[in-house]
């Protein structure tokens, strides 16, 4: 039989030479990585060279502060008295324009030309139940703040918070006028304690018109509470003063009278409202805890 003769060609010397030189192991015996486990890995890579980040401690759930302005029957019952004063002004604007007349005028005899044909009496209600109701409303701020018992029982029941307070701010108006009727009656003439009443009414209307935006501001910003009480409480001396200097020029005559006029402030002006003050704190904790 003939013999065959194996010819080498350049190139099968040069593949055989590289395969003995390089041998390139397995890589995947199993199966091609997915994508998922590549993206995994450059993650764990990348997670382990960021910094820890401490857990902290679960916390209970704490439920959230309700506002006052979402009560309805608070809203509802300074929105009546706005709305009833809106009503009473197109029938009652000559009084408030006579505002300043009422509360600095100390002459004795009326002038002629001068209108007092206008029934104040719808006007003047709906300006004292304003003013009722923007005091019950800075009152229920402040036993809020500096009565801490009452504090839950007040957040509670607002509406019917808001509405004691503002009945006791309507009976302490309702007391010093029947007062200052008395005293009038005992000490005075009919000219003078005329005068004297048509100066605490005015200043009544004054203070309501002056507390209607402090007490509005207070109910929907919860945060200027603290400011809108000290704005109230300024108004509201201011507006006693006023009261009072009236008071002094009508019946200020000689030192004695002086004397009397002490005393009436006293006995009039600070003990009551004192007075006032625990009363009302002892009420709403008889009605509301």
């Amino acid at each position: 039989m003939p013999q065959t003769l194996a010819h080498n060609t350049p190139l099968d010397s040069l593949h055989a030479a590289d395969s003995a030189a390089t041998y390139y192991a397995p890589q995947y015996t199993d199966a091609f990585p997915t994508a998922q486990d590549s993206d995994t890995l450059l993650m764990a890579e990348s997670v382990q060279s960021l910094p820890l980040m401490e857990k902290h401690p679960l916390q209970p759930a704490v439920p959230r502060k309700s506002l006052l302005i979402e009560d309805t029957g608070a809203m509802l019952l300074l929105l009546a008295t706005v709305l009833f004063l809106t009503v009473s002004y197109r029938t009652g604007y000559k009084y408030i324009e006579n505002f300043f007349h009422n509360m600095f005028s100390v002459r004795r005899r009326d002038n002629l030309f001068e209108d007092h044909t206008v029934k104040e009496t719808q006007i003047l209600s709906a300006l004292v139940a304003v003013a009722c109701v923007a005091e019950g409303l800075l009152g229920y701020f402040a036993l809020s703040l500096h009565v801490p018992d009452l504090r839950l029982a007040l957040a509670g029941q607002p509406t019917l918070a808001i509405g004691l307070l503002s009945a006791i701010a309507l009976a302490f108006y309702l007391a010093q006028l029947v007062c200052f009727h008395l005293l009038g009656y005992v000490f005075a003439d009919k000219v003078s304690t005329k005068l004297w009443l048509d100066g605490f009414k005015a200043s009544q209307s004054i203070l309501g018109i002056a507390l209607l935006p402090v007490a509005g501001i207070a109910l929907a910003v919860p945060s200027l509470v603290k400011a809108m009480l000290i704005v109230g409480i300024i108004l509201y001396f201011c507006v006693r003063i006023l009261f009072i200097c009236k008071g002094l020029r009508i019946f200020y005559s000689n030192l004695l009278s002086l004397v009397y006029f002490i005393l009436y402030l006293c006995t009039v002006e600070i003990v009551p409202l004192a007075l006032m003050t625990v009363l009302t704190v002892s009420l709403c904790r008889l009605m509301l805890l």
